[in-house]
C-alpha cells in the first residue's frame, strides 16, 4: 500500500510539473520592443532571464536589467542590478534574485555602441 501511495504521488507531481508553463512578457519603451523571457515560472529565490531585443540597430547594445521593490512601511527598498551576457541574435542573458513575493519594477537599460540610451520600464509579479 505504501508503495502505490508513493507511485500515485510521483505522478501526481510529475503531472503538476508539466502544467507549469515558462515566462514571457513584452515591454515597449522609446520605440523599442524586448521580451523578458524565462524557461520556468518566475519565483522567489534565483531565477535566469532571458532579454530579446526586437531592433536590429541595438541588437550589438549592453543591456542591463535593473529589479526593484519600492519601500514599504517597516520594509527597505530592495534593488538588483545585473548585466546581462549577450547569448547572440539580439537575446541576453540576466540572473536576478527575487528576495520575496510581490510585484516588482524592472528597468531594461540599453545602451548602443553609439546613438541614445534606452530605458524600458515594465513589472513583475512573483
Amino acid at each position: 500500500m505504501k508503495k502505490l501511495l508513493k507511485i500515485f504521488t510521483l505522478m501526481l507531481l510529475s503531472v503538476s510539473f508539466l502544467q507549469a508553463a515558462a515566462f514571457e512578457k513584452t515591454a515597449n519603451g522609446g520605440g523599442i520592443t524586448a521580451v523578458i523571457s524565462s524557461d520556468r515560472p518566475l519565483t522567489t529565490g534565483n531565477n535566469s532571464l532571458h532579454v530579446s531585443i526586437k531592433d536590429a540597430q541595438y541588437k550589438d547594445a549592453g543591456v542591463t536589467l535593473k529589479v526593484f521593490m519600492p519601500e514599504m512601511p517597516g520594509m527597505p527598498r530592495m534593488e538588483m542590478q545585473s548585466n546581462a551576457k549577450a547569448i547572440g541574435s539580439g537575446i541576453y542573458k540576466a540572473d536576478i534574485n527575487f528576495s520575496m513575493s510581490g510585484t516588482w519594477q524592472v528597468w531594461i537599460l540599453i545602451a548602443p555602441k553609439s546613438g541614445q540610451k534606452i530605458r524600458i520600464k515594465t513589472s513583475l509579479n512573483i
